[in-house]
């Protein structure tokens, strides 16, 4: 395999004849010499290149411009300008591929909205590059939190009969021509099918045989909504445990984010300097914080009255009953809690049917993580195990039980207590990098009137 910048660039010693690999990010000429930063992706520093005006291949240097890929072998030195430990001294230049002057990513001040216009260019430049390469690092620390505790990975389904929330925003899964008369049968799998909007339901039937799950993949929602929190297609984490209450729930929830944030600063340094200095400069600060204080817990009933006595004047009025918006959720996080905030205990009315009821007859055992800056980032619930209950909760939200039957069945053959959660990963992202907007967290976003790519 070809040797990465990341790797070149942590050597201990000068080195000879090594080849480099990548793109040029800036060219500086003099008489005597040109300086090349060279970037292959591999890490957020570039490595400058000194080419020697004598060189035969020098020669090549009227075409080599930003953008343009190239091939140099040469000698590693110390290097003597500020800020870098290594330069390379070159032998010899390749031009791979040119870029002319057109090439839009040129040395200036590009903003978000613009370099969206261009997803396919974005990630090489500072911002984008680093968002991509934490976004690996965190997909990873996602999978060894679970591991370690000895939860399996099952791949649920992207193509579902089941809607797991009931809101009816799904997009639907067809063969049929669009305009000619046919029945739900005549379709390809012999009945409605759609994108999935969660993993949960089918989660669900084999935390009730291997014990704890996770699933991590794609979702998605025919929401018409065009905020900075919202996408057509975002990906999901979401574990299901055997015998978890609400409280077990919430618990592996908080631990889960403080692991996450941890890996962000124990991993990812370069990056998060970087996002702390350009995108949030308090960034290190409020996930340091999150790591070291204890995530707060409250009611959902609670959570409406420190809302109503705050002498705040809410876009949405707040009303027991109704879902928490978004600027509720951020004063109780920012301004209340000044960190993250579970809520738990919501009204049954707002909630989907599988939440386990309370005692009270009138709300679950529901919760939602809260954090600054971002509102809601993880929702979960212990689920209802009980047959008869969970039977009439289907009857109260019009599901048949015979499209939910294998669901049912979960409750007929050896139920237990059990409880999940989803954690929205692009929000998780835009919490421990800064980044404000959910499009440039996730490589090709997909929101209404925008499916490029």
């Amino acid at each position: 395999m070809p040797e990465t910048l990341r790797h070149i660039l942590a050597s201990e010693s000068p080195r000879s004849s090594i080849t480099v690999r990548g793109w040029v990010r800036t060219k500086r000429e003099s008489k005597s010499c040109a300086f090349l930063e060279i970037t292959d992706g591999s890490c957020f520093r570039g490595l400058q290149v000194v080419v020697d005006a004598a060189l035969p291949s020098a020669s090549l240097l009227s075409s080599v411009l930003t953008g343009a890929s190239v091939e140099v072998i040469g000698d590693l030195i110390a290097s003597p300008a500020a800020g870098q430990k290594w330069e390379l001294q070159a032998t010899e230049l390749k031009l791979l591929g040119e870029a002319d002057a057109t090439y839009p990513l040129q040395k200036k001040g590009h903003t978000p909205e613009f370099l969206r216009t261009i997803a396919h260019l974005r990630p090489r430049t500072n911002l984008f590059g680093n968002v991509f390469r934490v976004r690996s690092r965190m997909a990873f620390a996602v999978h060894r939190f679970f591991q370690e505790r000895g939860f399996f990975y099952v791949h649920t389904p992207i193509i579902t009969s089941s809607d797991c929330e009931g809101a009816g925003e799904l997009f639907r899964v067809t063969t049929l021509k669009q305009g000619a008369p046919a029945k739900p049968e005549d379709d390809f799998f012999g009945r409605p099918t759609y994108l999935t909007v969660s993993g949960q339901l089918q989660g669900e039937t084999f935390a009730c045989a291997l014990g704890n799950i996770y699933t991590f993949g794609p979702t998605f929602r025919a929401e018409n909504s065009n905020t900075a929190r919202h996408a057509a297609e975002f990906w999901m984490i979401e574990p299901e445990m055997a015998f978890y209450d609400l409280f077990a729930d919430m618990t592996l929830a908080e631990e889960h984010v403080k692991y996450l944030v941890d890996a962000m600063l124990t991993e990812c340094p370069e990056e998060l300097e970087f996002f702390n200095k350009f995108v949030d400069k308090e960034l290190v600060n409020r996930l340091q914080q999150t790591l070291e204080k204890p995530f707060e817990r409250i009611s959902y009933t609670e959570a409406v009255d420190l809302l109503l006595k705050s002498g705040r004047s809410f876009e949405h009025p707040v009303v027991w009953g109704e879902g928490l918006q978004t600027e509720h959720e951020r004063y109780i996080a920012e301004q209340h809690v000044r960190g993250p905030v579970t809520i738990y205990n919501y009204p049954k009315s707002i909630k989907p049917f599988y939440m386990r009821q309370n005692e009270d007859g009138k709300t679950v055992a529901a919760m939602d993580l809260l954090v600054p800056g971002i509102g809601e980032i993880i929702g979960g619930s212990q689920r209802e195990e009980r047959l008869d209950v969970l039977r009439a909760a289907m009857k109260d939200h019009n599901l048949s039980e015979e499209d939910y039957q294998w669901y049912v069945d979960l409750r007929r053959y050896g139920s237990v207590p059990h409880a999940g959660f989803g954690l929205g990963f692009e929000r998780l992202l835009m919490f421990v990098t800064g980044v404000s907007n959910i499009r440039d967290v996730i490589p090709f976003a997909r929101t209404p009137g925008h499916a490029a790519y």
